[in-house]
């Protein structure tokens, strides 16, 4: 792209004023460029935030089958009449060798026992619903009492097991649901003296997206992407922490009960009812080729020795039979079994996740030599260091995934990033990209930096094969990760800005790229702000005596924790915040806890406190310049399991050194904030003093298309500048354009403007037709706009 940048005067006006200087953007149509691949748009699912369970994976109960811990989590037990019951999770006589535990419940009297689900089960009228158990007595044959409770206490579903056996057996009730209610519960009951165990204690509803066992609204939200593609099942999740959870599909496949329970690494126990076939039968109700990522023999901290890579080597070899295998191969039969015959048709398969360096290599060689030997024809997509952007060369990856996650404007500033980018290498995959500094939990902002990136995908799409942003679910009980795609709750979801931009770019695909130059005027980022804070990750710590002053030393805020953390948000999954003693103290080894105080409105200022480790792997986060709750802009001090201080903005370490901080020591610790000037002492001692770079972006970023079979242009224009930009639209080797033209347009009244579960379409795309004629036409693009204009091609 050809960018004519027209001086201060408009880049002057781009910032201040309500309406800009016109700009201009030409599409040359006597130069069509090159095919557009059709793999460009698609998704990523990674099991995170509760996004299979808990999420499209639809059964209501939690822990159903007690292997989430050795404690009967998500479960409650009361009295029913004078009895005393007592329930506890065993293992000594188990329902299979892979489900081990289950519940164990001591009777005297009777008892009633609570299920609450993901918080709260989402029961509507009229819906029918199975239970589903094992269970066994002892000195106890029933019956049992099931029903499904609302949360005023009224009986939605009731039916009756009416005998219990004594060895493992399964029984089963359809329930049909006479009211609604998105918080109900499942209650199992009954009168007596004796034991009962469970196991695999299921509420399932009956209705499902396609009939084939996924949350209906959850999987439209998906289709309505248009996806051409969905790579599953994660990235960190297939790597797991250590070698002893690392992700195996074989595990994930067969009966419910035969399948393999697993931590996951983003904090919680998976069942695995989301498996191998499931993803693979939800890309083909998606219409979308199946992008497979496998193990490579490495976790997040430790590798299998290259002499026993034999097994994942054949894992890989096996997954595709049994996604291609004919009906007669081992794989292939277990495949048809399962109810599915036919072939899912796997071409692509993606080594690793986020791997790097001589350990990589080695192990990616390894399979694809074995893989290409089998199958040729598959393509294999090879991961790039997240350090220094490497990855392997031999063999040679048909394609490489990159990542990036970063702020609105460095997005921006990466859609010129493949225009000069060598052809004659392997394909990319920009496998996950979000912004993430700056979104608050997904703001208009985050949606229109993405969309500046993605006008530079679609223009270099003959490089750029395909794309997709990270991650795609979050439920809002259970964050892990921030911003996410696609936000839910027990009974209703939205979409945040930036899926109404991944589904504008995929509903409005062309064939051959059009040449786009555009004359427009720069935009430079705003002097930083925001408010203070502290933290920690993996560590327990106290903070006391905090200070905030401006220059010349009027004290803006100040603690002393004599009684209270008034003034303070406490925020953090599983953080355990307290005063105590005059001082802030946080005692959950969690990550990502923080504590914030404090104006979104200051600059300039000085920040102090002391700070002090009690137990945990690394040491403290000091925050400064915060506008949102997830905001990554902090000091980091004995980060990198206490090896390393750094400064990060949202994104890598900047100014890193390395560092350590002792437990049970004080630390004087100070943040001088001034523009874009961040120092900070430790005890006294200058140890960072680093200027953020004033950096600019193009107010205008667009990509032009054609459209063979809808005989149509497409425009995407994206105006990342505050206020509105009146544009002239310039068309070079068309006599006409006369006719009836839609505008589809993403805005809003700010740029921090974000959706939620109570206004789902606060940001969302509006669509008008507008007539066209002759070869050009003015257009004004509202202030922070994503727009696609489809105009009549002859």
């Amino acid at each position: 792209m050809k960018l004519k940048i027209l001086g201060a005067a408009l880049l002057m006006a781009a910032v201040t004023s309500v309406r800009s200087e016109v700009a201009r953007i030409n599409v040359d149509l006597t130069r069509p460029g090159h095919k557009i691949s059709p793999m460009l748009w698609g998704i990523f699912f990674e099991d995170i935030n509760l996004s299979a369970d808990g999420g499209i994976y639809p059964e209501l109960v939690r822990n159903r089958s007690f292997e989430d811990s050795t404690q009967p989590e998500f479960w409650t037990l009361a009295a029913k009449g004078s009895g005393n019951p007592v329930m506890s999770v065993d293992s000594s006589l188990p329902l299979n060798a892979v489900n081990r535990h289950y519940l164990q419940v001591k009777m005297n009297s009777g008892f009633k026992l609570e299920n609450g689900g993901y918080w709260g089960m989402n029961v509507v009228k009229g819906g029918r619903y199975q239970f589903k158990a094992a269970m066994r007595g002892q000195e106890f044959s029933g019956p049992l009492a099931v029903k499904i409770v609302g949360t005023n206490g009224a009986i939605l579903a009731a039916g009756k097991i009416s005998s219990v056996p004594g060895d493992w057996e399964y029984r089963s009730l359809d329930l049909t649901a006479s009211g609604s209610d998105a918080s109900a519960k499942l209650q199992i009951s009954a009168s007596g003296n004796g034991t009962l165990l469970l196991d695999m204690v299921s509420l399932m509803p009956e209705k499902t997206w396609k009939n084939h066992g996924l949350r209906p609204d959850l999987a439209e939200a998906l289709d309505a992407l248009q996806p051409a593609f969905m790579r599953f099942p994660g990235g960190n999740w297939i790597e797991g922490d250590d070698l002893a959870h690392m992700y195996h599909w074989k595990t994930t496949i067969g009966p419910i009960d035969s399948r393999k329970p697993l931590w996951n690494t983003w904090g919680y126990n998976t069942t695995q009812g989301l498996g191998f076939e499931e993803y693979l039968q939800l890309c083909e109700d998606l219409d979308a080729e199946p992008v497979f990522g496998i193990n490579c023999g490495m976790s997040l901290h430790s590798s299998v020795p290259l002499d026993e890579m034999g097994a994942w080597i054949q894992g890989a070899l096996d997954a595709i039979e049994y996604a291609n295998g004919p009906t007669n191969s081992i794989w292939g039969a277990k495949r048809a079994a399962a109810g599915h015959p036919a072939p899912f048709h796997l071409k692509y398969m993606e080594i690793g996740n986020e791997n790097g360096g001589p350990d990589y290599s080695k192990r990616w060689a390894l399979m694809v030599d074995a893989i290409r030997a089998k199958y040729p024809g598959m393509k294999l997509i090879a991961t790039s260091s997240l350090q220094d952007g490497s990855h392997p060369t031999d063999p040679q990856p048909d394609i490489v995934d990159e990542h990036y996650y970063e702020s609105p404007e460095s997005f921006m500033r990466r859609a010129g990033q493949y225009d000069d980018y060598d052809r004659h290498g392997p394909k990319i995959f920009i496998g996950e990209y979000a912004v993430t500094e700056g979104a608050g939990e997904g703001n208009l902002r985050a949606a229109i930096g993405e969309a500046a990136f993605m006008t530079g995908m679609e223009r270099n799409s003959d490089i750029v094969e395909m794309a997709s942003y990270a991650p795609l679910f979050v439920n809002l009980n259970h964050r892990a990760w921030n911003p996410d795609l696609i936000n839910f709750d027990s009974s209703r979801w939205y979409g945040i800005p930036s899926y109404y931009v991944q589904q504008m770019f995929s509903c409005n695909r062309g064939d051959v790229t059009l040449p786009v130059s555009v004359e427009c005027g720069d935009v430079s980022e705003p002097l930083p702000a925001g408010c203070v804070g502290v933290g920690t990750w993996n560590t327990q710590a106290e903070f006391r005596n905090i200070k905030v002053t401006a220059p010349g030393g009027k004290v803006l805020f100040q603690s002393d924790f004599s009684r209270n953390a008034n003034g303070w948000k406490l925020l953090g999954d599983g953080a355990q915040w307290g005063v105590h003693n005059g001082v802030l103290q946080q005692t959950a080894e969690k990550t990502f806890i923080r504590a914030l105080a404090g104006s979104n409105d200051w600059t300039d200022y000085t920040l102090e406190l002391e700070a002090r480790k009690i137990s945990g792997a690394e040491g403290f986060l000091i925050l400064f310049h915060i506008n949102n709750d997830d905001d990554r802009t902090w000091w980091n001090l004995g980060g990198w399991n206490n090896t390393r201080d750094a400064l990060e903005f949202g994104s890598g370490p900047v100014d890193d050194k390395p560092g350590r901080i002792e437990t049970g020591q004080w630390y004087d610790i100070k943040v001088e904030v001034k523009g874009r000037t961040v120092k900070c002492w430790l005890n006294g001692q200058l140890v960072h003093h680093y200027q953020k770079p004033v950096l600019s972006t193009h107010a205008i970023y667009a990509s032009a298309s054609r459209d063979e079979m809808k005989k149509s242009m497409i425009v995407k224009v994206v105006n990342t500048a505050p206020a509105a930009i009146d544009t002239e639209i310039a068309f070079n080797g068309v006599k006409d354009i006369s006719g009836t033209a839609t505008a589809t347009v993403l805005t809003s009244s700010s740029p921090y403007d974000e959706n939620s579960i109570d206004n789902p379409t606060k940001v969302s795309p509006k669509m008008e037709t507008f007539k066209v004629s002759g070869t050009n036409f003015d257009r004004e693009f509202p202030g922070n706009s994503f727009t696609v204009l489809r105009l009549p091609m002859k």
